[in-house]
């Protein structure tokens, strides 16, 4: 069978994250500029093979001084390590409609793998008669693994930026 290949419609799909701040209340930042593609054999989206990368500069958490911090070599260190790339990605239904994702993820030069819950949204043909496909992709992932390590503690004794961030996608893929 022919493999097909899939690209993300980054006009359609989205790349989100949230962590808890001061123990409280949850930030949520987005990357605006990231590509990816998903190879199937066929229309099968079991055992895709995925891969993805993000572009750090283009983080927003709605607050440019945040982002600038979130850019310096505090968390993400945008000028040495410009792109967090997911590689060696297999998609494996588990059920019905869902999904589990396990690949590289790699972010400041620091690589472990990660699995990601991916629930498939179908299939459909759009107006201009390209083939689309909908994903929806949940997980978690531990920033300090990452090198993202930066820490300052509350007076009463709890964490300014938690540990533990969740990730969300929204994914859309046109058929090459």
């Amino acid at each position: 069978m022919a493999t097909t290949k899939w690209a993300i419609d980054t006009t359609h799909s989205e790349v989100q994250f949230k962590v808890k701040h001061l123990v409280i209340s949850t930030v949520t930042g987005s990357f605006k500029k990231f590509s990816g593609e998903v190879i199937t054999e066929g229309d099968d989206f079991n055992n895709a093979q995925v891969s993805f990368s993000i572009d750090v500069d283009s983080i927003d958490t709605n607050q440019a001084d945040r982002d600038g911090h979130l850019k310096s070599d505090d968390f993400f260190a945008a000028a040495q390590y410009p792109t967090i790339s997911f590689s060696k990605g297999v998609l494996k239904k588990s059920s019905g409609d869902n999904y589990k994702l396990l690949g590289n993820l790699t972010v400041r030069d620091v690589t472990a793998v990660v699995e990601l819950d991916v629930e498939f949204g179908g299939t459909t043909k759009d107006p201009w008669g390209n083939i689309k496909a909908g994903f929806e992709l949940n997980g978690k992932i531990n920033r300090k693994d990452f090198g993202l390590s930066w820490s300052a503690l509350t007076e009463a004794g709890g964490m300014v930026v938690a540990e533990e961030v969740k990730l969300h996608m929204n994914v859309e893929l046109v058929k090459g």
